[in-house]
């Protein structure tokens, strides 16, 4: 089933429309708070799209998603109750933010930069640090590098196999598409345990 491949040529389209780096920045920026498909969605199409402008979408990535992690801190840290409470609720997100607080509480700062940098729901965190007060200064320092490095890696990969990378890509597209989906279903059981 082919369904990746009609995708794939769409988000190239995307990607190399004149408006993409504003829409990759308002991703970055809702991701880090509540938006639940991660930056890396396009940032690596916009990359591979146009290598030559790779490490600028990584660094607009970079700097709104610590923006959205900074407006994600202050709504827990300010508007837990009124508004980030119902919220959670309403989603099922309750066992997250108590499970969150756990991991700030063994790893303290540490958790910060995992969850920036890894597939982890760095919004849960966002909003957990400002819930727990945690320090705005080191919650800044570690979101940048954690954040950077994560789309800074994405970019140079998708720099480095440019135009070659590319027709690989939209070869094996469709069984990397529902290797993701598979992936995407064991992480969300695993997850919810």
């Amino acid at each position: 089933m082919k369904l990746f491949s009609h995708l794939y040529l769409r988000v190239m389209l995307w990607a190399r429309h004149r408006h993409a780096p504003y829409y990759l920045s308002g991703t970055a920026f809702i991701e880090s708070i509540f938006w639940p498909i991660p930056v890396d969605v396009m940032l690596a199409p916009m990359a591979l799209a146009q290598p030559q402008k790779a490490w600028r979408y990584a660094t607009l990535a970079t700097l709104f998603s610590v923006l959205g992690a900074l407006f994600g801190y202050a709504l827990g840290y300010a508007l837990w109750e009124p508004v980030v409470q119902p919220f959670i609720a309403a989603v099922g997100y309750q066992d997250k933010i108590v499970l969150a607080e756990q991991w700030f509480q063994q790893w303290g700062i540490w958790v910060i930069f995992i969850a920036s940098f890894t597939p982890i729901p760095y919004k849960v965190f966002t909003v957990t640090a400002g819930l727990l007060h945690m320090a705005l200064l080191p919650f800044i320092v570690t979101s940048l590098i954690g954040r950077g490095l994560r789309f800074f890696l994405v970019a140079g990969l998708m720099r480095w196999g440019g135009e070659k990378m590319e027709r690989k890509l939209m070869h094996y597209i469709d069984v990397l598409g529902w290797a993701c989906i598979l992936l995407a279903v064991v992480a969300y059981f695993w997850l919810s345990k």
